[in-house]
């Protein structure tokens, strides 16, 4: 089963590989590359059940011994992520068949987005902090490619906020992880995570926590690091904006998780109340923003940070049932604001713009597009019994049995705000009658969509509105997965045992 592990990172470079190889035949390049993205989650999918099976899973490659080789890990926890990944991947490349314009599938589309998936579980499944690194890397590259694709002046503007701040991440980032080596002469983290109780005494190890929170925190969009994100996220095409939002910040609050789980645990509690703060000021300014903005895709940039609060909330309570809070809402989260951002996508096509005082009407001439963005609006809000209900409720029940009743209060009050942003978005785009057109108009005719691009739009859509719903109306599953995950994350001897033993 070793060779499992390193199939998420393997497959999305063979298919990127494979689809440069294709030139710039787009036929070409499409087909390799939703069939890869299906074979990625298939791979995922299979990781995760040996990993539910048989405990944590560990590959080293080249055969080299840990700590010194380059150690790849599965435990519930990454191993999640990789699925969602897979999904995202899959329903994104299929979405691309329609909502991606040729011209910039032809300069490499279909590549970059292998590349970036490559990225993403790379960070995933690596068991140390410079191959952390390495991977971050790597999507910072092909991400920088994607936003700006195209070159219009607005992704151009967005494509340097993005880059420069990410710059800024990595070099914090590559700080740490140097002054770690100089620490623990270790860059292995289940090595680190043994290691670094002897030097507490000096406090090099609250110095450590804090870059590394810093580094992450900048990728993750958590306040006050957070404005490079609405001003970029809405630049590119809609495609790429929905898988950005989805895994490219997630990523960040990955890592924050695995890090102060797994080698500053102890750190936890010095550091939980400037956690609280940030996280509750995170949820604050990213709805706020939201219920100013008048443009479909700033309002949901801005709630792809005020989300990242909530994950934020789960770490700083730091308990079994917060942390598996943060992992059911991660799961939740990204299905929603994927199922989001691809609804505007096809309210553009319909009405060539994401300004919601140029929609309208579209509950009359689109109602199955209108029950799409109900699904996922009402889950991000949090209304029961949504996946959002229930992810919302494992996180307010673990502050109050925590006695941590502001960030409780916080919670409540964003996710009313997010509730009045999807009302917003329900009313001008569509309730409201366009233009000023009496309420017994006859509804307004949508240009025509043929066959392949509507099964392209709104298949994926579909498919991940069934798994909203589907995770809403049967929780249990999921929440008992989540609840593992945080097992092994509080308690990581698991891991280190697993790391360190040899290869499995």
């Amino acid at each position: 089963m070793t060779i499992l592990i390193f199939l998420p990172v393997i497959l999305p470079l063979a298919t990127a590989t494979a689809a440069l190889l294709a030139g710039r035949n787009v036929r070409v390049q499409r087909s390799i590359s939703v069939a890869g993205m299906l074979a990625l989650l298939a791979v995922s999918c299979l990781l995760l059940r040996a990993v539910i099976a048989d405990g944590i899973q560990v590959g080293q490659a080249g055969g080299w011994a840990s700590p010194f080789g380059i150690t790849f890990v599965a435990d519930v926890f990454s191993a999640i992520m990789c699925v969602m990944a897979g999904l995202i991947g899959s329903a994104v490349a299929v979405y691309a068949l329609a909502g991606m314009d040729e011209q910039r599938e032809a300069f490499g589309f279909h590549p970059l987005l292998n590349v970036l998936l490559m990225g993403v579980c790379g960070a995933f499944l690596t068991g140390d902090i410079f191959n952390l690194y390495v991977w971050y890397e790597v999507m910072l590259m092909a991400s920088f490619v994607l936003l700006t694709l195209g070159g219009t002046r607005s992704q151009l503007e967005g494509g340097m906020k993005y880059v420069a701040m990410n710059i800024v991440a990595s070099v914090i980032f590559l700080a740490g992880a140097g002054l770690l080596y100089g620490t623990v002469g270790s860059l292995n983290m289940a090595d680190a995570a043994v290691r670094l109780p002897l030097t507490r005494e000096g406090g090099q190890t609250t110095v450590l926590a804090a870059l590394f929170l810093v580094a992450f925190g900048i990728k993750a969009a958590v306040f006050p690091l957070f404005f490079w994100l609405p001003s970029s996220y809405h630049t590119p095409p809609v495609v790429v904006t929905a898988v950005f939002s989805a895994l490219l910040t997630k990523v960040g609050v990955y890592s924050i998780v695995r890090v102060m789980t797994l080698m500053f645990a102890p750190e936890a509690g010095f550091l939980r109340t400037f956690l609280l703060v940030v996280a509750g000021a995170t949820m604050i300014v990213g709805v706020l923003g939201a219920v100013a903005q008048m443009d479909v895709r700033r309002l949901l940039s801005f709630h792809i940070v005020s989300q990242i609060g909530y994950l934020l909330m789960g770490v700083a309570l730091f308990t079994p049932l917060a942390l598996a809070g943060t992992v059911f809402f991660l799961v939740h989260v990204i299905l929603s604001k994927t199922s989001l951002f691809l609804v505007s996508g096809i309210m553009a096509t319909y009405k060539n713009t994401y300004d919601l005082k140029k929609l309208g009407g579209l509950y009359r001439s689109t109602p199955a597009l209108s029950f799409l963005f109900l699904v996922a609006a009402v889950s991000l809000a949090g209304l029961p019994p949504s996946s959002g209900f229930w992810a919302k409720l494992t996180l307010v029940r673990a502050g109050l049995e925590n006695g941590d009743f502001s960030i409780v209060a916080v919670a409540l009050a964003v996710s009313i705000l997010t509730l009045f942003s999807m009302i917003k978005i329900w009313n001008e785009a569509f309730w409201r009658n366009p233009g000023d057109a009496p309420s017994d108009e006859t509804p307004e005719t949508l240009p025509d969509l043929n066959p392949r691009s509507r099964t392209g739009l709104y298949g994926p859509l579909v498919v991940l509105t069934v798994l909203i719903a589907a995770l809403g109306l049967g929780a249990g599953p999921l929440l008992d997965l989540s609840l593992k995950a945080a097992a092994q994350l509080m308690h990581p001897s698991e891991y280190i045992t697993a790391v360190l033993g040899g290869i499995r």
